[in-house]
């Protein structure tokens, strides 16, 4: 066979090789980023299930508010919203996915949950949510999310132009 023929059943073992010569650091980042999104993929389901327990647990006396209470808020999402919230979280999960396979679509699922991140944050700003969603705590929960959120986009777009993503 001459060598621009290539055969038709590739035999190099190009899904092992994809896990070599990446660097220490983004499997502790793709790791920690899936458990981390791993945690609001969590919330979101509790919230679409109605798991009124979830909500007892979570926010207990904590927030001044009830399970009931904010079952009813989250709830009286517009449809349009909850889309939005839903691309935020499955969009940070596909990324952290992502990023552990070394996919260059990693950046691009970032993205996308920074603009579900987005539009979700602007309502709660914006519209006329209870006293406890605009808590010191939920100020400060949101500052955190949007840190780890850019944090991760960035990384991921470094990896892909380091040639890290394929």
């Amino acid at each position: 066979m001459d060598s621009e023929t290539k055969p038709f059943i590739e035999t190099s073992d190009e899904p092992a090789s994809r896990f070599r010569g990446a660097p220490w650091h983004l499997w502790v980042v793709g790791v920690l980023a899936l458990l981390w999104n791993s945690f609001g993929a969590n919330d979101y389901l509790q919230t679409q299930m109605g798991n009124l327990a979830y909500f007892e647990k979570t926010l207990g006396e904590s927030m001044g508010v009830s399970a009931v209470q904010a079952m009813e808020y989250f709830r009286g999402f517009p449809g349009w919203l909850v889309a939005f919230w839903a691309l935020g979280v499955w969009g940070a999960v596909l990324g952290s996915i992502l990023l552990l396979l070394r996919s260059r679509w990693a950046d691009p699922a970032f993205v996308a949950s920074l603009v579900g991140l987005g539009v979700t944050t602007a309502y709660q700003e914006f519209s006329s949510a209870p006293a406890w969603v605009k808590s010191n705590t939920n100020v400060t929960m949101s500052i955190v999310i949007w840190s780890i959120a850019v944090f991760l986009l960035i990384y991921a777009a470094s990896m892909r132009r380091k040639g890290v993503l394929k």
